[in-house]
């Protein structure tokens, strides 16, 4: 299976393709849609779409993994990330891609083992899990454990463990 990680955000939403077959994993491409802070809002999550879509046509997805919205101390930046997440949940759907939500801890304890881990920790264990893989940026890091999460959790979901 194909999945697409997600890590929503306004000015730069991860995203990481893995290929998943039983406990194998593969990497398939990652990177970072971004969009400058000097646009409208309407214009900015506009791109944040035009540019999932590209990427969830050129790779092929058949399933998405979308990280949860945590709630800031400023009001203003969560509802932001709430309105970048909800057009990643739309690129997702019209796409026609089931859609797992996963919160940050479990997947922190699904990729490192540990619920609180650092990003570090979770960058260095994605470049671990997904060997000779090189992964630029953190939001793209996040992206790829939100993926190898679903690959993880749905595994263990077919085998009637969770």
């Amino acid at each position: 299976m194909i999945i697409l990680g997600l890590d929503p955000g306004l000015a730069a939403t991860g995203w990481g393709i893995i290929a998943a077959s039983g406990n194998r994993l593969g990497h398939l491409g990652h990177g970072t849609v971004k969009t400058p802070a000097s646009a409208p809002l309407a214009d900015r999550l506009a791109a944040l779409y035009q540019g999932l879509m590209a990427v969830i046509t050129q790779h092929g997805a058949e399933a998405a993994a979308v990280e949860e919205v945590f709630v800031n101390a400023n009001p203003q930046s969560t509802l932001k990330l709430g309105q970048a997440r909800g057009v990643v949940l739309l690129a997702a759907a019209n796409a026609g891609l089931p859609v797992a939500e996963y919160a940050t801890r479990l997947v922190k304890k699904a990729v490192v083992g540990v619920g609180s881990a650092e990003k570090a920790q979770v960058h260095a264990m994605v470049e671990r899990l997904l060997p000779g893989v090189k992964v630029t940026g953190s939001d793209a890091a996040d992206a790829l454990a939100v993926a190898i999460a679903h690959a993880h959790l749905g595994a263990s979901r077919a085998r009637g463990l969770l």
